[in-house]
């Protein structure tokens, strides 16, 4: 009897022993298989997404050649001419016939060590006395030494030792998320900065300038910002703060910057000439409709058609004639009448303009001189819509 016991007890310890080692060395042959997601972490990498942790250093490079500018001006009295007659003044407060003092306030950024400042015009226009601060303290009464209402630019001029001067970097390698900080003083607390990114770049038509390519940043740009920098996390000038869109006077994410480089070409235009020199072929154009494209047989409506033609202006002497259809200028495509525009602009007066022209189902190839844009009171206000002879 024992010795059949102890037959029948290996056997049955051996097999605990076999079942304990497979719980401990292989538990997933007796438990359920769990679902699995394989997920890969990227490997943190230093890169440009990450950016700094702080753009003090940009700031500090920027922020001593961003400069207030306070305004003045002399508003006469609108009184009738009676409130002169001094019978009449003793029953009035004295003051009444005083003249007003109206003042403003905006921002500037200094070009260069020789004085020069980039502002916006609607800052300083029809100003009698400004007066610029700079971040150290000191003051200067400026003078203006050109505008441009066009792109609502200005450059004074101060006269200051030891002037510090902003880096001015291209605009156009901005791309749309890029950081963008604006430094300026608004509503008159002092020199403020603001962060955000660039939204988006080539911003026209928005009714505020006759020439507008803007950059649209979402830094809080208020009241006394105009004329101030926005520039890139390495602290260089990329934009000069000059509107916001806002339902209520302050910001709402929508602000608007002249590019650096449409900037520079206007400055140094302004410092050397005194004005900005444009290039002009005169005419006036309007886009093509699906309805004109139609009438005159053509399958694009990418096209300018030619209402009038300035007198002995460059298109006039080109051979143009109102009623024919720009389909290139330059050898680019039409795309619309501001861009045309635009791009006419930017020429150097002396250009010699290759222009491709529907005329009478016919197309021609002429050429036009670019000219110098004329003043409004150097042109006439009527261009010829006949044939251009009369």
């Amino acid at each position: 009897m024992i010795q059949r016991l102890a037959f029948l007890i290996w056997p049955i310890l051996s097999g605990i022993i076999a079942a304990v080692a497979l719980l401990i060395y292989l538990p997933d042959m007796f438990t359920p298989q769990a679902n699995t997601v394989q997920i890969h972490e990227a490997d943190n990498l230093p890169g440009k997404a990450q950016g700094p942790f702080s753009y003090a250093d940009a700031v500090e490079h920027a922020a001593s050649s961003v400069v207030n500018i306070y305004t003045r001006t002399v508003v006469p009295n609108n009184n009738p001419p009676l409130y002169n007659d001094p019978n009449i003044q003793k029953h009035y407060n004295k003051n009444s016939n005083k003249e007003r003092i109206q003042s403003s306030l905006g921002s500037g950024v200094i070009l260069s060590p020789e004085g020069y400042i980039a502002t916006n015009n609607h800052v300083i226009s029809g100003a009698d006395s400004i007066v610029v601060a700079l971040k150290d303290g000191r003051e200067a009464t400026a003078k203006v030494v050109g505008n441009d209402p066009d792109t609502d630019l200005a450059v004074l001029k101060i006269d200051l030792p030891d002037l510090p001067s902003i880096t001015i970097s291209s605009s156009a390698n901005l791309r749309v998320g890029d950081v963008a900080l604006a430094i300026g003083n608004p509503f008159g607390v002092g020199q403020t900065v603001t962060m955000g990114i660039i939204s988006a770049t080539g911003r026209n038509q928005l009714g505020l300038n006759t020439y507008e390519d803007f950059i649209q940043t979402d830094a809080a740009i208020n009241p006394g910002n105009s004329g101030g920098a926005l520039i890139n996390a390495a602290g260089n000038l990329i934009g000069i703060n000059t509107a916001i869109f806002s339902r209520s006077g302050g910001s709402q994410g929508i602000g608007f910057a002249i590019p650096s480089d449409q900037a520079k070409q206007v400055m140094q235009d302004l410092i050397e000439h005194g004005r900005v020199v444009r290039g002009w072929v005169g005419v006036e154009a309007q886009e093509i409709t699906p309805d004109l494209a139609e009438s005159f047989g053509l399958k694009d409506t990418k096209g300018l058609i030619i209402a009038g033609i300035f007198r002995d202006g460059p298109a006039h002497t080109a051979g143009l004639l109102p009623g024919d259809i720009l389909l290139e200028i330059g050898g680019k495509k039409i795309i619309n009448s501001y861009n045309s525009m635009y791009s006419v602009a930017r020429m150097p007066p002396g250009t010699v303009l290759p222009v491709k022209v529907w005329r009478n189902g016919e197309v021609l190839q002429l050429e036009i001189t670019v000219a110098e844009r004329p003043s409004a009171t150097e042109v006439s206000t009527e261009p010829e819509n006949t044939n251009g002879q009369n």
